[in-house]
């Protein structure tokens, strides 16, 4: 029997390699002698180096950068060996868990700390670098990120500007002559799960504001701001990038790294699956189990269980899911490839509990569902 787990982490709970290591525990109290591959997911968002390190063997780095308030933090990111590859995540210099809830304020929080894993990458002579997007605590339109990797941006007195989205609203000028040059030897790819533009309605401001900190005013005052700063960088550069798909991911750090960096956009699930090589582990194989902390209809849109149970359909491979919960609408995800799932939560417990206990349930679950599959296959 040839077994392939591919979960996605359990957000504050479990990362996705640890997830993967439970569901193959309890699969092997009933089935020892199976042939499993681990293959941790992830969708561009928190824990996406780990998942491509776990998979690939890459060799995990850190290196001090700014937080998206201004202070020294230590970030990790990746490097994938010889052939100059690195992948990085926004979320581990500029995520919003860096900032506590009472401190978060997307009128200033700065995308500079994700430039500087940017310009790590470099150093360390990247020719491909893969951005991971999701979990962002900025709402900058990445002109943080761009600040550290040498862009200026400056006001009607010449003078540069503050950090954050806010101060946007007084930009006069752009000067990207400082733009590292590195970067033009530099194959960039963006891993991301949101099409947002970057203004207006389905906007970075307006979707993704308010859960950043802004309250009603603010989310106004930045969404005006990134589009006044959209208008200068058309004049600077020629073209208008800001409704491009995508372009209001992580607080509108997609629009700066298509407009100035040349970035390519991926799905970031299809991205890690590549990278780890899912359709080859899939050959084979006699059935795949994903899972992340929730399911529910809006796991069509891009995230890991539905993607990497397209690829399994494609190969003839059945799907199950466990998951910490099931949400409304969960059953929809049936005709996008996913044949059963099912909770981790025997019982009522608070959600403090059911992360705490997320990996012998995990183990626990995956072995009655071995049990179950004994016994269908008789």
């Amino acid at each position: 029997m040839k077994v392939v787990i591919a979960p996605d982490s359990f957000k504050e709970s479990l990362s996705a390699p640890e997830v993967a290591a439970a569901i193959a525990r309890g699969w092997r109290q009933v089935f020892p002698e199976a042939d499993i591959l681990l293959r941790p997911m992830a969708d561009g968002g928190e824990g996406t180096v780990d998942a491509v390190l776990a998979a690939t063997g890459g060799e995990r780095r850190e290196c001090q950068v700014r937080d998206p308030m201004g202070r020294p933090v230590s970030a990790h990111w990746g490097w994938l060996g010889e052939e100059g590859g690195a992948v990085l995540e926004m979320a581990a210099a500029s995520g919003l868990h860096r900032v506590p809830k009472a401190q978060r304020d997307a009128t200033r929080a700065s995308s500079y700390g994700t430039g500087e894993l940017i310009r790590a990458a470099l150093d360390a002579g990247a020719l491909r670098i893969i951005l991971g997007l999701g979990g962002s605590a900025t709402n900058d339109g990445g002109a943080g990120l761009l600040h550290a990797l040498g862009v200026r941006f400056l006001d009607a007195s010449d003078r540069d500007l503050a950090p954050g989205g806010a101060a946007l609203a007084d930009l006069a000028r752009i000067d990207p002559a400082g733009l590292d040059p590195r970067l033009a030897g530099v194959e960039l790819l963006i891993a991301a799960d949101v099409d947002n533009p970057l203004c207006g309605p389905r906007g970075a401001s307006r979707v993704f504001g308010p859960q950043k900190g802004a309250d009603a005013a603010q989310v106004e005052t930045l969404d005006a701001a990134l589009a006044h700063y959209a208008q200068v960088t058309a004049t600077t550069l020629g073209q208008d990038h800001s409704d491009f798909p995508g372009t209001g991911a992580a607080g509108g750090l997609g629009f700066a790294a298509r407009a100035f960096l040349g970035a390519r956009f991926r799905p970031g699930i299809e991205l890690v699956a590549e990278l780890s090589r899912l359709a080859e582990a899939l050959r084979g194989a006699d059935l795949l189990i994903t899972g992340e902390g929730r399911l529910d209809s809006q796991s069509l849109h891009g995230k890991t269980p539905v993607g990497v149970a397209r690829l399994a359909h494609a190969a003839g491979v059945p799907v199950l899911a466990l998951v910490g919960s099931l949400g409304e609408g969960y059953q929809e995800l049936y005709d996008a490839g996913i044949d059963a799932a099912f909770s981790l939560v025997p019982g009522p417990q608070s959600l403090e509990q059911a992360m705490a206990g997320a990996a012998g349930e995990l183990q626990a679950r995956a072995c009655d569902l071995a049990r179950l599959w004994r016994m269908a296959r008789g």
